[in-house]
């Protein structure tokens, strides 16, 4: 599978015949140009997963693409795909499970949203959104949270070694002034079999 780290959560994934973008949101940034998508999918309703002044733009540019959200981003969008817990979807050649539900508690005054994850290609690639929900399959590549207001970096590390992924793929990285510090904690403290891999932001990296 060919990945792009667009910055923070923004991946685009290609496995040669269907291509899939999540999380296109304000930290991100190069999305805007991506063509020839299947499907553009939405974690959860946060500005920094959803950018909803360049989606229509990038739907426009890409007729095809199937739009997929959770209900909280379904009012702000146009002829959304919901997805739910549960749901298990076809996009062009693969299979997209959704997973989880709700967003990490930020603090107790702070409502819960909903926030789906998406497995992709039966475990190829599990990007989680704002939570760390462990899925019941086995996953190749995990789109690693790096830093949150809702999480701290030990939480992301027993993340890992609970998902013991072969690679764990930084993101999430926007709200950290040096996530190379975050970066060096995976590394160490990294499940066996589990490499951890940065990418270069914008570069198309086989995994």
């Amino acid at each position: 599978m060919q990945v792009v780290h667009f910055g923070h959560a923004c991946v685009l994934l290609d496995t040669g015949s269907t291509r899939i973008l999540i999380d296109p949101g304000t930290f991100s940034t190069g999305f805007e140009d991506v063509q020839d998508l299947d499907a553009v999918l939405i974690t959860h309703q946060h500005f920094d997963h959803l950018d909803v002044e360049k989606l229509p733009k990038l739907l426009a540019a890409n007729p095809g693409a199937q739009l997929i959200v959770d209900e909280g981003s379904a009012p702000s969008v146009e002829n959304p795909t919901i997805a739910r817990p549960g749901d298990v979807l076809k996009v062009g050649d693969t299979t997209v499970k959704v997973v989880g539900g709700q967003h990490a508690v930020i603090h107790e005054d702070i409502p819960v949203i909903p926030n789906t994850g998406y497995v992709v290609g039966d475990g190829a690639f599990y990007h989680p959104g704002d939570a760390l929900f462990v899925p019941d399959e086995d996953v190749d590549v995990l789109g690693l949270p790096s830093g949150a207001p809702w999480m701290r970096t030990g939480e992301a590390v027993d993340f890992m070694r609970a998902v013991k992924p072969r690679v764990a793929v930084p993101i999430h990285e926007a709200v950290l002034a040096m996530p190379e510090m975050a970066y060096r904690h995976f590394e160490n403290l990294k499940p066996a079999g589990t490499e951890v891999r940065p990418l270069k932001r914008g570069e198309e990296t086989a995994v």
